[in-house]
């Protein structure tokens, strides 16, 4: 009998409708190739959820993410939205989501592919080393979640506060992420925090010491956040595996994609303790090229092909992908925010993209 999987599909806002249907499309025909069934389903969240329902995550829309096998989001937020609360904006939705699911490690690769090494602001001598780099993000602590608010000073006048706090549980079950993703590839972690500083930082350290006594084929370095930022762009390839925390992990990892010639290119996975994930392209919504036809999809596709990795154990199946995103780029093909100028490239839309891709599949 035909395995079936549910997948929840959140398109989001911009250009995520038009993103997430090239990466169904994509995973559609996968599921033709493989014998197995993915069943989708589509909800609201972001702005489009404020705008219909009035907040940004739904309930209902939590409950068909919990009762799914997997969910696939495209993006949230843009300029409509940005003058709301905080806690009613597009992105509160994003932290209510992986909270709600208890999704606490984000998995972001940025990889380097030979096709575009032309497309890296870099310069060539440095990035023709590879890069293959895996920021392991803790994503449900940090100053994202802790205490925040104003009030109000005689000599200050208002003042706004958002507190940074990590428990040991937290960063021990982030560093175990790290460390046994460490063993699949070159068997180095770097830990990122700012312990000169920060009391938070200073147990984060602890801690991630203490992990790495159990895994003692794995080399461990620390290193200050603002050291990694230069050294991202000073000598990307020696960096493996990346861990950090939920702030210096979304700060490194759009860096670390933009090195790699495009924030278009770079997917991410969101898990917690089981098989069920979240997975969505690191970019944005990016309003201003909406319904144009010219975004990106290859990051939303390889999302799910960490989706059929991560979630279906599928390995094979997400190879497939990710040697067809391979072979399009060796073709010449591009959309428009990869593209090089080269005589040689051909410039396609989002949905050839998204064509290419699943043809050769």
């Amino acid at each position: 009998m035909n395995k079936k999987y549910k997948i929840v599909v959140l398109p989001g806002d911009g250009i995520g409708p038009e993103v997430t249907a090239q990466a169904v499309d994509v995973l559609l025909a996968i599921g033709k190739k493989y014998g197995c069934e993915f069943i989708i389903e589509e909800a609201a969240m972001g702005g489009n959820a404020i705008d219909t329902y009035g907040e940004p995550l739904p309930e209902k829309t939590l409950q068909a993410c919990k009762n799914a096998d997997s969910v696939l989001l495209g993006a949230v937020g843009g300029e409509k939205w940005d003058k709301l609360p905080g806690n009613k904006r597009p992105e509160a939705g994003l932290l209510g989501i992986r909270a709600g699911l208890g999704l606490y490690s984000n998995l972001r690769p940025a990889v380097i592919y030979d096709a575009l090494i032309n497309a890296s602001p870099l310069k060539k001598e440095i990035v023709s080393a590879g890069i293959d780099i895996m920021v392991v993000r803790e994503l449900t602590g940090g100053i994202y979640f802790g205490e925040r608010g104003r009030e109000a000073s005689e000599e200050m006048g208002e003042v706004a506060y958002d507190t940074e706090r990590y428990s040991v549980l937290e960063i021990e079950r982030i560093a175990e992420i790290a460390f046994k993703t460490a063993l699949k590839r070159k068997c180095k972690v770097t830990s990122v925090d700012k312990a000169n500083v920060l009391e938070s930082s200073r147990l984060w350290r602890q801690v991630v010491e203490k992990v790495a006594l159990k895994y003692p084929q794995v080399e461990l370095n620390h290193m200050y956040v603002d050291n990694a930022a230069m050294q991202l762009v000073r000598n990307p390839a020696q960096f493996d595996v990346i861990v950090t925390s939920n702030m210096f992990g979304d700060i490194l990892s759009d860096e670390a994609s933009m090195i790699t010639g495009s924030i278009g290119m770079l997917p991410s996975a969101s898990l917690g303790s089981g098989s069920l994930g979240l997975y969505e392209p690191i970019h944005g919504s990016a309003p201003d090229i909406a319904g144009k036809d010219i975004a990106n999809p290859i990051a939303t596709i390889l999302s799910v092909a960490m989706m059929l990795k991560y979630s279906f154990n599928m390995p094979e199946a997400s190879d497939d992908i990710e040697n067809a995103v391979k072979k399009v780029l060796n073709k010449g093909y591009r959309t428009r925010d990869i593209a090089s100028g080269s005589e040689n490239e051909i410039i396609v839309g989002t949905t050839m993209m998204g064509k290419l891709i699943e043809d050769e599949i």
